[in-house]
């Protein structure tokens, strides 16, 4: 056998196989399908109510809010999720009306309108409920300016919908998820001081860490002077894509600044997760068994078995 078959014989071999960014992903997905198969997630000891936020757009803040949502009620818990983007995008992945004249986080925020009286079930996902958002949402930035104890408008409208569920014995919501604009005005403002945890969605790209220390000294003021029991619990790296040095060193800098936020799964850059709000879904009923699908059941996972701060 000459040099070049030799070379030839090496590259096909199966130990050549497996190492490619394909066998890998291939390998780490059949993993997962087999570790989710009929899992139920064990309920929180209370709810736990978390804000998805990120001041820089485009790194799938609204996609990991609904996706988490989505995997969580999958694994059998009470999931809510509030869309406080007037953009409404969390509204449309979720397949929930959301035009001018529906009452919507507007309703909420401005007039004190129950949450119970606006949210409404998911289709063809049992668990999990939307409070949606219209685009009379973005008129709320100025009306709450004149509003008595304007940052703390939602936080309020959600424990009296947590104490109105346990009065009428309804079952305990295990998780409110909140969806808030790529900005720090008065909504987001308003979902910081309601919940108790953040989780920060980070774009394994270059400019990841940028701007996140902007965010962090918010988040920071915001529990100084309006909510001291709100901390960062989860951090999670979105679009990764594991062909590439930048990524796995992107990866690696969070980690090493954010070691026990940082989530160890990290969702894939997915044409699929892009595709399903299109249609009206999320991933998870788009493409169940698509890589996207499976890192964001397991992320829930994660998530859900970690202890609540």
């Amino acid at each position: 056998m000459d040099v070049a078959e030799k070379r030839d014989d090496s590259s096909t071999s199966p130990g050549a196989m497996e190492d490619t960014p394909l066998m890998r992903e291939l390998t780490r997905d059949h993993a997962r399908r087999r570790q989710l198969e009929g899992l139920d997630f064990e309920a929180p000891q209370r709810t736990r109510i978390i804000t998805v936020a990120n001041q820089k757009g485009g790194v799938g803040k609204t996609s990991s809010a609904v996706n988490i949502a989505a995997a969580l009620a999958m694994g059998g818990l009470q999931v809510l999720v509030i869309d406080a983007d007037p953009q409404g995008n969390a509204s449309t992945a979720l397949s929930i009306e959301h035009h001018a004249e529906v009452p919507g986080m507007y309703e909420v925020l401005v007039d004190s309108t129950p949450i119970a009286e606006i949210m409404q079930e998911v289709p063809d996902m049992p668990g999990l409920l939307c409070a949606p958002a219209t685009i009379n949402l973005s008129g709320a930035e100025i009306e709450l300016v004149s509003l008595v104890a304007r940052e703390n408008r939602l936080k309020n409208a959600i424990t009296e919908l947590l104490e109105q569920r346990e009065h009428e014995g309804l079952p305990r919501l295990d998780y409110v998820i909140v969806d808030c604009p790529p900005s720090l005005g008065l909504l987001t403002v308003n979902a910081l001081v309601a919940a108790r945890e953040v989780l920060i969605p980070i774009q394994a790209e270059y400019y990841a860490l940028e701007g996140l220390s902007l965010l962090l000294n918010n988040i920071e003021l915001i529990r100084r002077h309006l909510n001291p029991d709100l901390v960062v619990s989860t951090i999670m790296l979105t679009m990764y894509d594991a062909r590439t040095r930048l990524a796995a060193q992107v990866a690696q800098d969070v980690r090493d600044h954010f070691p026990e936020q940082t989530l160890e799964t990290t969702i894939p850059r997915s044409v699929r997760i892009s595709e399903a709000p299109s249609y009206g879904q999320t991933v998870l009923t788009y493409d169940p068994s698509s890589s996207g699908a499976l890192a964001y059941r397991a992320a829930a996972h994660e998530l859900n078995s970690r202890t609540a701060p």
